[in-house]
């Protein structure tokens, strides 16, 4: 984008989502997610505890999905029982790929989860070895991604041979060697240097851009969901639910001096920052009622 930044209203209208929408319906992408009614609670020895209650969602294949809120509000939760790896208490979740197949979905989490015996090249060609792709090919495509993610050097080195930022870089190339139709990110960036993130969050973009993958994408940084998103969910202290909804209007193909230097960018900070804070301030207040 050049020249002096778009003036775009805080709160865009639902012609925006419209306009995409009607671009999406012609050009089917990666998988549509439709979330109804979902909740979950766990038993503690207190009782049982809703970590998120009443979930209505709809993601459109192709959308690059962001969900911020406090912390312990059950945004993993909710990653969870998306990724099929635990259920929700009542309510339904369907993920279904634009080819009517079974769609393929790619989970990134939070803190270590290669693979020790492995080196950082097997790790991310793992998940096409399950799928049955030849050697040769594997290893191109892993090597590929091992430079999109800066790690070429580290490719015969094993995860205790590196720091923390490299192994969660790993992961990330794992998760996108497979072209996953469902991409689904647990603060993928949180545990790297800000140069890095700021790198990965432009590289993750144009990946996203040119493949079509549908992400589903939890932070808790107002900044990168403004840089990443087509659409920001903010949800509530515990138990979670979908407080506001924040179609961002920035355009496409999308940097993060783009995005900051937009008029826009302040005014929408300061609107995602505001919903926030009154839940962190309630969350608290909550549970320190609860000691009492």
């Amino acid at each position: 984008m050049s020249g002096a930044p778009a003036t775009v209203a805080v709160s865009p209208s639902r012609t925006l989502l419209a306009e995409r929408e009607a671009a999406a319906a012609h050009q089917p992408r990666g998988a549509s997610v439709a979330i109804t009614g979902l909740s979950r609670s766990f038993d503690t020895a207190t009782g049982p505890i809703d970590a998120i209650r009443g979930i209505d969602l709809s993601i459109r294949a192709g959308e690059f999905c962001v969900i911020v809120g406090p912390s312990g509000c059950g945004k993993t939760t909710l990653l969870r029982i998306v990724a099929g790896l635990e259920h929700g208490t009542i309510g339904s979740v369907n993920v279904a790929a634009p080819d009517r197949g079974v769609p393929k979905s790619a989970m990134v989490f939070q803190g270590r989860s290669l693979f020790p015996w492995l080196t950082l090249q097997q790790n991310v060609a793992y998940g096409l070895k399950v799928q049955g792709v030849d050697r040769n090919t594997r290893a191109s495509l892993a090597a590929e991604l091992l430079q999109t993610v800066g790690l070429s050097r580290f490719a015969k080195s094993y995860p205790h041979q590196v720091s923390e930022g490299m192994r969660q870089r790993t992961a990330i190339a794992r998760a996108l060697a497979i072209k996953p139709d469902l991409l689904l990110m647990d603060e993928p960036f949180g545990s790297l240097d800000e140069q890095t993130r700021l790198i990965l969050q432009e590289e993750l973009l144009k990946i996203w851009d040119a493949s079509g993958q549908t992400v589903l994408f939890v932070t808790h940084s107002i900044d990168e969901a403004l840089v990443l998103g087509d659409r920001i969910l903010i949800m509530s202290a515990q138990p979670g639910q979908i407080k506001k909804e924040i179609l961002v209007p920035f355009p496409r193909p999308r940097t993060l001096t783009d995005v900051r230097s937009n008029s826009v960018f302040a005014p929408l900070f300061t609107e995602i920052w505001g919903v926030l804070r009154d839940e962190v301030g309630g969350g608290r207040l909550g549970q320190a009622g609860a000691t009492q």
